[in-house]
């Protein structure tokens, strides 16, 4: 269970002013957990075949059989990757070619200086900030409107092994692996159906768009930015994911879309 604390956006530029923690109320993650697809360990590749899918394998392993923790407070290889996977779990613009001048009018700023981030965010979105017992911060904005569409970044701890997004190997065998590992297309019934529409590096991040479609459901498109940096006593991961149903692609592709790509880390 995650909790949030509502905060007004702030005007574009503006930056996020210092106060105490303010008592969280409890609040669902109900808002976004929609997109949230759990990785099945029982059909990774025990045998990695690139750099990409090498790294990401111990992610994919049992924390009890693969025993891959480090010291406390970081989170194990296989529950990272859970992260990255539920942390949507994006064509995008040019990889980046947005220019502050494009959101103007219709986005705001909205910089974490504890969290060393800054993102602008749609006009009017609201923004909730927590945490939870295996994240170290969560950040979601959704508009007021009911819809299934957001804007979520989370930040966790990860080992000293994990210096640059090079560790995690190239951005394209990497987006490809964690696709294929959301992928239940193949079973029988079949399960939600995970496709892989593009992914680059650029602006220090990797970028990785792909869809989801449980049978029955919606089409869900996904756009995800990823990156890492130190606060100097521990190194952490940064999963910015952004989300819009097919049918409401018309209202909300391009504010998503711009938003994950102004993602930056401070």
């Amino acid at each position: 269970m995650a909790y949030f604390s509502p905060h007004r956006l702030l005007p574009l530029t503006s930056k996020a002013p210092k106060c105490p923690k303010p008592k969280i109320p409890e609040v669902s993650l109900s808002f976004f957990s929609s997109a949230l697809i759990p990785c099945d360990t029982r059909h990774s590749n025990p045998n990695p075949t690139s750099r990409g899918e090498s790294s990401l394998h111990h992610f994919y392993m049992n924390a009890k059989a693969s025993n891959l923790a480090s010291r406390p407070g970081f989170m194990r290889r296989d529950v990272l990757l859970g992260t990255l996977l539920g942390a949507t779990s994006f064509p995008f613009l040019a990889f980046g070619s947005l220019a502050e001048s494009d959101l103007l009018g219709s986005f705001q700023a909205y910089e974490d200086e504890n969290n060393k981030f800054r993102i602008f965010v749609p006009e009017g979105w609201s923004v909730g900030a927590g945490e939870t017992n295996r994240i170290k911060s969560v950040t979601a904005f959704y508009p007021k409107e009911v819809s299934n569409s957001n804007v979520s970044i989370t930040i966790v701890g990860v080992g000293p092994d994990f210096t640059a997004l090079g560790s995690f190997g190239k951005v394209d065998a990497f987006a490809e692996t964690l696709v294929n590992g959301l992928d239940r297309s193949w079973q029988r019934p079949p399960g939600v159906a995970a496709k892989l529409i593009n992914s680059a590096a650029a602006n220090g991040l990797y970028y990785i768009e792909y869809t989801l479609q449980n049978p029955g459901e919606r089409l869900r498109h996904i756009f995800s930015a990823i990156g890492i940096a130190s606060n100097g006593w521990y190194n952490r991961l940064y999963t910015v994911t952004g989300q819009f149903m097919d049918d409401e692609e018309e209202n909300y592709k391009s504010l998503v879309e711009k938003s994950v790509l102004s993602f930056r880390l401070i």
